[in-house]
């Protein structure tokens, strides 16, 4: 095993995933709502997409990953659109105590994320950006230290998510109606925000 190209890819894929963005509002969202396994498949559908971009800046995928950024028009028109429907459902949802009960859709809460990813082209840019940055963006680099790397970003990633739905369940039961549903109206409106921003860069 390539240990330095695993450690370099968990930095990345820590580094990548930490900053606040959509993804994180909903995986805190989601935690309060429904617990420590909603907020967490949520965070893992991020880091499975993370791990696909990471492995086409890692094994130096330059068609793949020009294609990809060629298509950031419709990616942003998609993700925007997704981003306004999750906002607008968190709005109409429902609050407090009943929006806590049994969630059974975890398959979707993985899946949503996976999709949220994928179609936000500013990740494929982050990881082409820091992969050639570091010279670990060719085909030189090696398949099998490639594969440490992405699996690296994988793991880096999924730590982060971990923490963070770890983090936020622990203060999920002391969390009253009120302030759940204070919560949630703003997480909804950070999404809502984040659509807008999608919408707004097409220009």
């Amino acid at each position: 095993m390539d240990g330095a190209a695993f450690v370099k890819g968990l930095a990345i894929g820590f580094a990548i995933a930490a900053p606040v963005g959509p993804i994180g509002i909903l995986c805190i969202q989601r935690t309060l709502a429904y617990g420590r396994l909603s907020g967490l498949l949520t965070g893992l559908g991020a880091a499975t997409a993370d791990a696909f971009y990471g492995g086409i800046a890692a094994f130096g995928l330059t068609a793949l990953s020009g294609f990809l950024v060629s298509q950031s028009y419709p990616l942003k028109i998609v993700g925007g659109i997704f981003l306004f429907y999750l906002a607008i459902r968190m709005l109409i949802s429902k609050s407090g105590e009943d929006a806590k009960a049994a969630h059974n859709d975890l398959v979707a809460d993985y899946a949503s994320t996976v999709f949220l990813t994928l179609t936000n082209p500013v990740t494929i840019l982050s990881f082409v950006a820091i992969f050639a940055g570091l010279g670990l963006g060719s085909t030189d680099y090696g398949f099998s230290s490639a594969t440490h790397m992405v699996a690296g970003v994988f793991g880096g990633s999924v730590l982060w998510w971990i923490i963070l739905s770890s983090g936020v369940s622990i203060v999920r039961h002391k969390v009253g109606p009120r302030t759940y549903k204070i919560i949630n109206v703003g997480s909804a409106l950070i999404i809502l925000t984040f659509s807008m921003l999608a919408f707004a860069s097409l220009s």
